[in-house]
């Protein structure tokens, strides 16, 4: 592998062929490590603990609801964050401060409570003994008391206080130092019985006997809970104190990993046909080294050795670009709110010499297969054969293709009999498989692309003829100009349609369902009685209170069982008042709104395979198991909520317990403003949006990033192939073809080319958008004829300047080559 002199002489003295195949690992490169830089964040991710600071050893309820399938060895536990946050027993207290090195165990408690509308975050008093709280007046609360911060009161005042069980009045027993956000102190035995979740606790603090040190500790505490706790030290504090991290975690690993891996196959594949196009193009060479003696195995080392001397240092130059694009990356997904402020990127060796491990495997593979064939045939066949295009098709990859093909179709038709997350994993097959097919049959799609593409051109003049028939003739190199624009406007269409998609059937169920007349939030939640409230205003005839969350429901089917999260509502009214403020088209059974029940979407209910009557294990948003029973089931949960349960059943298991909204039939803005801000249907079906701003930036965002790869790919293939033809190009000078003429055949392939690859990107897309979206919406995709006019309109643009340019001065130039 030591590089020769028959490799350093064709990269100096045509570099043409090794600048395309450079850029194209480049920026495989750079997909790669940027993605493999996400993934390793999302891995080493951790936040320095900050209420927990003075606590060495934190003992926490676990945060991830386990789903079990299976027995013996076919057993699976399937676990997924919860959607709000686990709580512990009270009772484990003790337990925990039973542990050997133990000086004392603390309880920990945090919730919401509020004051004249305003929030404010309460605690129990004892948690000070760790978080290091100091009174600068007064003096610790009893119960029927509080010790507040940040807030206008003096020690010896009574505020009212609205908790989570109800309004009280407190008298400040003590103040202490102003903090950034006000605060509240009560007695430990009444922070326990207001907190909402009577009994139980969010942490368990564990202060060492002196001397302990925090392994021992931790060590003897988690003996002491048993399996009923996790016990945390050092950072793992943090992540326990801050339960966006492991959210955070999540969204990382899942772009790192999932995305990251068709990504990077992607961008493997598409440098992979670079190589291939850069070696095939100089089969005459290889050809005249066989007739003049060369070993096969001489040519084989020969290309192997150029592929050292350029897939390190484009790998290399594709680590700077990725790290960039990681670091913007992660600098948005934190701009949104999607990972904590105090998470950092981590930038290590390890993703970057992945990314120049993959750009040089994937140069050594393409480069062998290409090189394969030309080094073991006869001198005289290679001459044969470098002259002119091979016909024939390859025993190899054409069963390959037509088996993909197949696997596509077949994927096709199981996504459209599925539903939700079974859809839309069904349809990243497809996708995958048709793209599989296509760059496998590339000549002979192509050679069918030609023929029907060809039809109209060669009604179309002199320059459109022979367009046609070179696209005939070159089939492979037409294949290879195709393929990366199929790519492009496959993955692109199908990431962001698939969001047009939701985006507009969500849109049309809130217009249709939402039927009330005003919507009244509060950022601290509403007050507990503002639905009573709201009812004695003037005019209003109906009120409904809901309290936005989410649910873990079980989904899959055959060996794939999990847990999906499902936006969800409770409901503080009757079931009559929530009809005349929601319309959520129901299709089955009856909406009764009874303790012990609860409705669903009818497309979440056929993932669960559950029907009315049925009853459905679910995971409530702090992990509590509940079996309710399905008591109807409706068709715009996509729009305004998946699952509809009583308000009281959700009682004690989330951590704020205040209505979030408050929907009212009549009334006026000006009669409800003392209940919260109250908006009007516009506003309301703006603001919900924003929810789904996050996922939507994130596929535009994946989007980009394929279809920019691809895109460059395309152009980066569409200069190597004009550039290789300037001898052709010059002979039809010399031959009588004028200037104008030899650009107009150039735009005219250009042209096929691009809309070949149109074609076929878009009837992939739409061969797994179809299925998927019936099995997520029930309805066909939508398709924004701008934003697809915008990637068809791209990638014309592309072709035309990617071969008008490096042709305008091609045929000029290459007469005294062509004449030589």
């Amino acid at each position: 592998m030591v590089p020769n002199g028959l490799a350093r002489a064709a990269v100096r003295f045509k570099p043409a062929a090794f600048v395309g195949t450079f850029v194209a690992l480049m920026m495989a490169a750079m997909i790669v490590s940027a993605c493999g830089i996400l993934l390793e964040t999302g891995v080493r991710a951790s936040v320095p603990p900050e209420r927990y600071a003075g606590a060495p050893v934190v003992a926490t309820a676990d945060q991830r609801a386990h789903f079990v399938t299976g027995s013996g060895e076919d057993r699976e536990d399937e676990s997924v964050q919860v959607p709000d946050r686990a709580l512990l027993d009270n009772s484990l207290v003790a337990k925990a401060a039973s542990a050997p090195g133990a000086r004392t165990a603390v309880a920990d408690l945090t919730f919401p409570v509020q004051r004249d509308r305003k929030p404010l975050t309460a605690h129990n008093w004892g948690s000070t003994a760790f978080t290091g709280e100091k009174l600068t007046a007064g003096r610790a609360p009893h119960p029927g008391e509080a010790v507040l911060a940040g807030t206008a009161a003096s020690v010896g005042d009574h505020v009212t206080l609205t908790t989570p069980e109800g309004t009280r009045t407190y008298r400040v027993s003590g103040t202490t130092a102003p903090q950034p956000h006000p605060i509240a102190w009560l007695a430990d035995s009444e922070a326990v019985s207001v907190s909402g979740h009577p009994g139980r606790v969010d942490a368990i603090a564990v202060l060492p006997k002196s001397g302990v040190a925090d392994g021992i500790l931790k060590a003897q505490v988690a003996h002491a809970l048993g399996a009923r706790a996790d016990v945390h030290t050092g950072d793992d504090r943090g992540a326990a104190e801050d339960g966006s991290l492991a959210e955070a975690r999540e969204l990382l690993t899942g772009l790192g990993g999932s995305f990251g891996g068709i990504a990077a196959t992607v961008a493997a594949f598409t440098a992979a046909g670079t190589v291939a196009l850069s070696v095939g193009q100089r089969a005459r060479e290889f050809a005249l080294l066989r007739a003049i003696g060369t070993t096969p195995r001489q040519i084989r080392r020969s290309i192997a050795t150029e592929t050292l001397l350029v897939a390190p240092l484009a790998g290399a130059a594709g680590c700077l670009p990725g790290i960039a694009l990681a670091r913007w990356w992660f600098g948005r997904l934190k701009e949104k709110g999607a990972i904590p402020p105090s998470v950092d990127l981590s930038v290590s060796y390890i993703p970057l010499l992945a990314a120049v491990g993959t750009a040089l495997l994937t140069a050594l593979a393409a480069g062998y297969t290409a090189a394969r064939r030309p080094s073991r045939m006869k001198p005289g066949q290679a001459l044969s054969e470098a002259s002119t295009e091979r016909l024939r098709v390859g025993w190899i990859r054409t069963p390959l293709g037509i088996a993909a093909a197949v696997g596509g179709a077949v994927c096709a038709g199981l996504a459209a009999s599925a539903t939700g997350e079974d859809a839309a994993n069904a349809a990243l097959g497809v996708v995958m498989l048709f793209m599989l097919a296509v760059a496998l049959l590339g000549p002979l799609v192509a050679r069918a692309c030609a023929a029907l593409f060809g039809l109209p051109l060669r009604t179309a003049g002199a320059s459109a003829n022979l367009a046609a028939a070179n696209s005939r003739t070159n089939a492979r190199r037409l294949a290879s100009a195709i393929t990366p624009i199929v790519l492009a406007m496959a993955f692109s269409s199908v990431l962001v349609f698939m969001h047009t998609s939701e985006d507009r059937v969500a849109s049309d169920q809130q217009k249709a369902g939402i039927t009330a007349d005003h919507i009244v939030t509060a950022d601290a939640g509403l007050a507990p009685d503002a639905v009573r409230q709201a009812a004695h205003t003037s005019g209003v005839t109906s009120a409904v209170g809901l309290l936005k969350t989410s649910v873990l429901v079980p989904a899959g089917s055959g060996g794939d069982h999990r847990l999906e999260p499902a936006s969800a509502q409770g409901v503080t009214g009757t079931a009559r008042d929530l009809a005349h403020v929601q319309d959520l088209d129901v299709q089955d059974g009856a909406l009764t709104l009874r303790p012990g029940q609860i409705a669903l979407d009818a497309n979440l209910a056929r993932t669960a395979h559950v029907s009315v009557g049925d009853r459905l294990e679910i995971r409530l948003p702090d992990g509590t198991r509940t079996a309710p029973e399905v008591a109807a089931t409706y068709g715009r949960g996509l729009g305004l909520s998946q699952v509809t349960l009583p308000g009281a059943d959700l009682a004690g298991h989330v951590t704020a317990p205040f209505d979030t909204e408050l929907w009212t039939k009549g009334g006026t803005p000006h009669s409800l403003a003392p209940l919260g801000t109250v908006l009007d249907l516009g506003d309301y079906t703006t603001a919900r949006s924003l929810d789904r701003e996050l996922n939507a930036w994130a596929n535009t965002v994946m989007a980009a990033v394929l279809g920019g790869f691809a895109a460059v790919a395309a152009v980066n293939t569409l200069v190597m192939t004009v550039l290789d033809r300037r001898r052709e190009l010059g002979t039809l000078r010399l031959i009588g073809s004028t200037h104008r003429q030899v650009m107009r055949m150039i735009r005219w392939e250009a042209l096929l080319v691009a809309l070949a690859g149109i074609g076929l990107g878009t009837g992939i897309a739409v061969a797994t958008l179809v299925p998927m979206m019936n099995g997520l919406t029930g309805r066909s995709p939508y398709i924004p004829p701008l934003v697809y006019g915008s990637f068809s309109g791209s990638v014309l643009v592309l072709g035309l300047a990617a071969t008008a340019l490096p042709a305008r001065g091609g045929p000029a130039q290459a007469v005294g080559s062509a004449a030589c």
